[in-house]
């Protein structure tokens, strides 16, 4: 009798949910706040702002369409293989919510008292912005370019960062930036010079301290460490820009800006990067011949415990997919990316939902497959060519970038 009593609630409270009607602001915001606004906002890398009840109702048959062609949210890694702290995916139910409001006219409902979670992270503002010095005359000969642009910090003392955000000042030419530090100071004759600038090599000799603080690419955003957890600044330190603009021939500039956020509590651990690259290939040399499909493999031993906060994978037009996973002592799979289909206009830092431990002793494994055939819509020779290591997106990259830290008892259980 309990079997049947129960079944019977299940089914007038599932008659009961359908009948209500899907609102704005209790159905549809929460879905536009976790997977749209972090681009689609204003200032955001989105054509449009959808924050707003006016701005996604006035696009709201185009937000339709392109949720239920799964176009949008752009999402590239396998979420049945890993899920994501900043996962921005629809499920089936929640295109269809979308659909139904549509149907009944948009209704906008009851504006929500309590702040959404996520619209609280993207009103964060940054505790120091720092625009490049001056603003750069991008060439107008329709070729690639490479710059390194230095950025003093003038911090007045040592600081640990929350999270880094480069905001591009020319969204149509920045195609991606990394961002490092220089504590020497000794870097700074470097600004303005052209990665090709044989100069560059003496810069390059002197030692960083940080090679990779943040990467952007078109898809990435910024994302807040641990708590109690940071990057570490030095007092007075320089940011060190490596920015690639694409081909123009018309008059272009391009201004962009660095935010930093602070840790504003005690700092235990600092957050660490890794990044294999492809010098630790293992089926050397990194080298594609023209009609080809090969694949390239990392294997890296993890010395000591240490817990993921994110990984980012990079390969440029030619790259097909991507996969990483660790293989512990005892031999047991952790995932950590899959991406079947990759897609160079759309790179994004994966944050795992909780902190992801990783035991001394394991290894991680990267398997990155290209194709460089004709067959390849997104090759960008034809007929294809030869393709070797180079920052031209014509070249190609295989890297994989991961934030992490010394691992800590019950740092799987932390929740931020």
């Amino acid at each position: 009798m309990l079997q049947v009593f129960l079944i019977l609630v299940f089914i007038l409270c599932s008659v009961f949910c359908l009948s209500q009607p899907v609102t704005y602001y209790q159905h549809i915001q929460p879905l536009i706040e976790k997977n749209c606004v972090g681009c689609h906002k204003t200032g955001g890398i989105g054509p449009f702002s959808l924050q707003t009840y006016e701005a996604v109702s006035a696009k709201g048959n185009f937000i339709g369409h392109v949720t239920k062609t799964r176009y949008m949210p752009p999402w590239k890694a396998d979420p049945t293989f890993q899920s994501y702290k900043n996962q921005t995916t629809l499920q089936p139910h929640e295109i269809d919510l979308i659909q139904k409001w549509l149907a009944t006219g948009m209704p906008k409902g009851k504006k929500q008292k309590t702040k959404l979670a996520v619209q609280a992270a993207h009103a964060v503002k940054p505790d120091l912005s720092l625009p490049m010095l001056q603003s750069y005359q991008l060439t107008n000969l329709a070729k690639e370019d490479f710059r390194f642009f230095v950025i003093p910090t003038n911090l007045p003392k040592d600081t640990h960062l929350s999270a880094v955000e480069f905001v591009p000042g020319n969204r149509k030419q920045v195609h991606h930036s990394r961002v490092m530090i220089d504590s020497t100071q000794k870097i700074r004759g470097i600004d303005g010079m052209s990665e090709f600038d044989p100069r560059v090599k003496e810069f390059q000799t002197i030692p960083l301290a940080d090679e990779f603080l943040y990467g952007w690419v078109p898809g990435n955003t910024k994302i807040f460490f641990p708590p109690t957890t940071g990057k570490f600044i030095k007092k007075g330190a320089d940011l060190i820009l490596n920015i690639h603009y694409s081909p123009t021939s018309s008059s272009q500039k391009d201004q962009s800006v660095v935010n930093l956020y602070y840790v504003k509590t005690p700092v235990s651990r600092e957050v660490k990067t890794l990044t294999l690259k492809e010098s630790d290939i293992l089926n050397q040399p990194f080298f594609i011949e023209a009609e080809r499909k090969p694949t390239f493999y990392m294997d890296y031993e993890v010395r000591k415990d240490i817990s993921l906060i994110s990984i980012m994978p990079h390969m440029h037009f030619i790259g097909k997919s991507f996969l990483a996973y660790a293989i512990t002592p005892t031999n047991e799979k952790i995932p950590l990316i899959k991406i079947d289909n990759w897609d160079f206009n759309w790179q994004t830092t994966y944050q795992f939902k909780n902190l992801l431990k990783i035991p001394a002793g394991s290894r991680i494994r990267v398997e990155a497959k290209f194709d460089n055939t004709s067959e390849n819509p997104m090759n960008p020779n034809n007929p294809p060519r030869n393709i070797g290591y180079g920052w031209n997106s014509t070249d190609e990259m295989c890297d994989l970038v991961i934030y992490y830290l010394d691992y800590e008892e019950g740092d799987e259980q932390i929740e931020y």
